[in-house]
């Protein structure tokens, strides 16, 4: 976890951010995104505006996913322990891999 210095009623205080905190940030992004998108439809927007935000979302979310994979290399995989750890880190890397090819795919 990444450690940063707050500063709360004048007086720093350390906080520790979770390991996903990149992640988390553009999550609320992407929140944010599907309420102005909610707020299209409801309002009958021009259908190949809302199809844009809607891809503009998908890409968000990806960029999202791709950083918690690297998290997850970074930390999970390089402190498995021994061989067969490590074996079944891999192992959750290649389906997750895969599910990712086969979404892209349709």
């Amino acid at each position: 976890m990444k450690k940063v210095e707050q500063k709360v009623s004048g007086a720093a205080k350390e906080k520790t951010l979770p390991k996903h905190a990149e992640s988390l940030k553009l999550i609320r992004v992407a929140k944010g995104h599907l309420e102005g998108i909610e707020k299209m439809i409801n309002e009958d927007r021009y259908c190949i505006d809302i199809s844009k935000q809607l891809l503009a979302v998908i890409s968000i979310l990806k960029k999202a996913n791709l950083q918690v994979l690297k998290k997850h290399m970074e930390t999970c995989v390089l402190n498995s322990k021994g061989e067969e750890g490590l074996k079944e880190k891999v192992k959750e890397l290649e389906a997750i891999l895969e599910y990712v090819m086969k979404g892209s795919r349709e």
